[in-house]
């Protein structure tokens, strides 16, 4: 009995190659449909087009052409009953041993500014699918390819006859890549299709679809995650977003501050420098240079910064690169280097530089939080309020450079874990205070910071990206020299909290908006 494989791929990349292995090498008659068909039969091979197997013609614009009892009887039947294997023979249903399937390019077509609905519509296959999983379920008998990176082990492992061992193996690994791939092709057509949800369905489930489908491919695989007992992966596509220049592997917590960074300096637009640490920013400043910013940001904490990240919103120069290179970095981000600062940075191997792909400030609507028993979905906060509404509660308003340093720190503050207290003056923070279990400390730790690195708080503004409980964190912000504080407001006690501000002779404006970071 002839040996059957059947091909239907839509990525044709080797396809002629395998096909020609399978034929002279092997012994198997091909089937085949549509382009995979006439290509195939143009380079000289031997193909029976599955309408002439199956006896029906395709139909409906070639909808309707391998959904047929020859086809999917030929690969569900198990080889070891006799009852599916005499069934087999009384309908006239040969066995097929290998099917080689990709799908119609769903993703790719979506991903197509101005796709037409209709046209994502007639991408989604339907008749590759149903023909991976019929073989996928028979694996213990049939062969079953969905990726083109395949065809080399397949046919090494036809080749090794006599070692049947190592082909069930294959077979089993192939089995789950297909379940993997078509999970991850209709969780792309959910996701296309939620996407395309009238807003009034989605308002009705408060903006999220009833069911969240997820699927990510693997990235990469890290060394370890937080800890070194961690075993961690990288799924998505961070690397579509980032190219890495040079330096170490990035590690599980370098994503996560690279992440942070990011989305802290797409707030400025003004040459600007943050560096980081367990993603929270110690020292952030603007200027009219990156080199006189990095000076101010630097100058916030000179410890902190030591392993830390640095991430810049315009090119990184020679003149930055010298500075920089004087400190341990583990990452440094910026939307391009110039050939002087990589020459410059590139004496330090290890060191990793990052090229914001697609400019700073990449952006992700949503975030996602693992809980127990499943994930928490929430819109990223992207905003900082609607600053016309912003409102002066003391009896004295912000002088216009007040103004100038709260609207600072307030973006800075965003970004810091909470509770935060962040002191600026002009566009420069001086001390940060972050993830205290009271908003009091937080403060105490940002005025002792700007202690030790020499900074005067006098005449300082003080951000708070939660509201104010007490007066206690604003009385510490005014004896620490700060005239002005911008917090959410929103405290039962906002009375007692305005009552002091007014007593210090501080300006103080409530923001209407809050910025917590759990």
């Amino acid at each position: 009995m002839a040996k059957l494989a059947l091909l239907s791929v839509s990525d044709k990349r080797g396809i002629v190659e395998f096909a020609t292995a399978l034929v002279q090498h092997h012994g198997f008659t091909l089937l085949s449909t549509g382009g995979t068909a006439k290509l195939l039969l143009e380079r000289g091979l031997p193909v029976t087009e599955v309408s002439r197997h199956t006896g029906s013609p395709e139909i409906m614009e070639g909808r309707v052409k391998t959904l047929h009892p020859k086809i999917h009887g030929g690969l569900l039947c198990r080889r070891d009953k006799p009852e599916h294997l005499a069934e087999a023979a009384q309908n006239g249903i040969g066995l097929i041993d290998l099917v080689v399937v990709n799908l119609y390019p769903f993703e790719a077509t979506v991903a197509k500014p101005g796709v037409s609905f209709e046209e994502a519509v007639e991408n989604i296959d339907i008749g590759g699918p149903s023909m991976l999983r019929s073989a996928a379920k028979n694996h213990e008998s049939v062969t079953v390819v969905c990726d083109p990176d395949d065809y080399a082990p397949v046919l090494e492992a036809l080749a090794a006859g006599s070692e049947p061992e190592r082909l069930a193996d294959l077979r089993r690994r192939l089995a789950l890549k297909v379940f993997q791939r078509t999970a991850t092709y209709d969780a792309a057509i959910a996701r296309y299709l939620e996407a395309q949800a009238a807003a009034p369905d989605l308002e009705a489930l408060g903006g999220f679809p009833a069911t969240l489908t997820l699927s990510w491919r693997k990235a990469q695989s890290l060394r370890y995650g937080e800890n070194p007992h961690q075993k961690a992966a990288l799924y998505g596509t961070f690397h579509d977003h980032f190219q890495q220049l040079q330096g170490k592997e990035l590690s599980y917590n370098n994503l996560l501050d690279i992440t942070a960074a990011t989305y802290l300096i797409g707030e400025f637009e003004r040459p600007t420098v943050a560096i980081l640490k367990h993603t929270n920013p110690c020292g952030v400043a603007s200027a009219e240079t990156l080199v006189s910013a990095w000076e101010r940001a630097y100058a916030t904490d000179r410890q902190a910064p030591f392993g830390g990240i640095v991430v810049v919103n315009q090119t990184l120069d020679g003149d930055l690169a010298a500075v920089i290179a004087e400190i341990l970095t583990e990452v440094i981000i910026a939307p391009r280097f110039s050939e002087s600062a990589l020459s410059i940075l590139g004496k330090k191997k290890n060191l990793r530089l990052m090229v914001a792909r697609g400019g700073l400030g990449t952006d992700a609507l949503q975030e996602l939080r693992s809980v127990v028993g499943g994930v928490l979905v929430q819109d990223r906060d992207r905003t900082l309020g609607d600053v016309g509404s912003f409102k002066v509660v003391t009896k004295r308003a912000p002088s216009e450079e007040e103004w100038s340093a709260m609207m600072f720190g307030w973006k800075v503050a965003k970004h810091v874990k909470s509770n935060a207290i962040v002191y600026c003056r002009g566009e420069q923070t001086l001390g940060v205070g972050a993830g205290q279990m009271a908003r009091v400390d937080s403060s105490r730790i940002a005025v002792w910071k700007a202690g030790e690195a020499g900074l005067d708080l006098r005449g300082s503004v003080v951000a708070s990206e939660a509201l104010f409980p007490f007066a206690d964190g604003l009385l510490a912000a005014a004896d620490a020299g700060a005239t002005a504080a911008i917090q959410p407001g929103g405290a039962m006690r906002d009375a007692e909290v305005i009552a002091a501000a007014d007593a210090r002779g501080m300006a103080m404006v409530f923001t209407g908006c809050r910025h917590f970071r759990h």
